[in-house]
């Protein structure tokens, strides 16, 4: 597994500053008076053919460069979650290694069934900016459950049961609960389960709970657009994500033009919370700033075409929110 004081070969050198130089200028810094949480489904986070250089023939393709290149961005942040970290969690755990000893996770164990397909969820984090705050938990519908009046909540057990953790940077305590949604057959095969997550968090947020402050949903929801069925699901107890998000792709394949068609553009990732579309302090202690993803498209990583990129690095891009906090 690569170690932090393995020095990378004089070419991988060089494309690890230029991506540090190019991620300068999209994620903000991170200061005393801010909070970079980001969220990003890495694409069969598996493992990875233990040299710099993986060539035809290596299964996977992914190699050590790669693996330096996603602790590169994960570097970026003060906390990210992680969506589709598999059984091994081989790579998982060599960006760890090169992140240093400041960096610390926390992981779900594997969920079993071809819904499932063998993932865990994870959130990794920097000790010196971010400490967890005493919850984990994941988040399970009971047998009797049902919503508000008449309208039930989603009548089976989440595929991936989301996973919550509280976290604190300065005076701010928040919990993150990430997921990633059942693709399915068809859109409609999501509605559901995005509408009992919703359903989930509002009654969470409503309670009163120690915990239940300071909500923000992140991962791979798999929305496809803004304003259809799925994301009306999603946002049907008032979680929002921010104005910004709105506006950059979520995949390498997606174009990139805010006013691309539909078919062109998708929304599957998302950060949000409630009240999250406005820049009104609607999370206590820690004031909204800006929004954005992390583009590593065209960023020196070598990759023969998008396809490669895509299992070289991820399909998915990362999102980020950044907060301004009171330390």
């Amino acid at each position: 597994m690569p170690k932090s004081a393995d020095a990378p070969p004089k070419g991988v050198a060089h494309e690890l500053a230029a991506l540090r130089a190019a991620f300068a200028g999209m994620v903000p810094a991170r200061t005393p008076d801010n909070l970079v949480i980001g969220t990003w489904n890495v694409r069969a986070f598996d493992r990875f053919t233990p040299k710099w250089r993986s060539t035809v023939g290596d299964s996977p393709i992914r190699d050590r460069s790669d693996v330096a290149c996603l602790a590169e961005i994960v570097r970026c942040f003060d906390v990210i979650a992680i969506q589709e970290v598999r059984q091994s969690a081989q790579a998982f755990l060599a960006v760890l290694s090169l992140l240093g000893p400041d960096w610390a996770y926390l992981v779900t164990d594997v969920t079993k069934g071809q819904a499932g397909n063998n993932e865990r969820l994870a959130f990794v984090f920097d000790t010196t900016r971010v400490r967890p705050s005493g919850l984990a938990c994941e988040l399970v519908v009971a047998a009797d459950a049902t919503g508000e009046g008449t309208t039930p909540l989603h009548a089976e057990q989440f595929a991936r049961t989301p996973y919550a953790i509280s976290f604190a940077r300065g005076s701010a305590l928040f919990t993150l609960v990430t997921l990633h949604v059942v693709y399915g057959k068809a859109p409609a095969d999501r509605i559901a389960e995005l509408t009992g997550i919703a359903q989930w968090l509002d009654r969470w947020a409503k309670q009163h709970d120690v915990w239940g402050g300071n909500l923000i949903a992140l991962g791979d929801f798999n929305i496809d657009r803004v304003g259809d069925p799925l994301y009306q699901a999603f946002t049907s107890t008032g979680l929002r994500p921010p104005a910004p998000l709105n506006l950059v792709p979520r995949t390498v394949f997606d174009d990139p033009d805010p006013a691309a068609a539909p078919d062109h553009r998708h929304f599957y990732d998302q950060i949000a919370w409630f009240g999250g579309d406005t820049t009104s302090d609607a999370l206590a202690g820690m004031q909204y700033r800006n929004a954005g993803m992390v583009d590593f498209v065209d960023r020196g990583i070598p990759a023969k075409d998008l396809t490669q990129l895509s299992w070289r690095i991820s399909d998915h891009f990362p999102l980020w929110c950044e907060f301004g906090i009171v330390q």
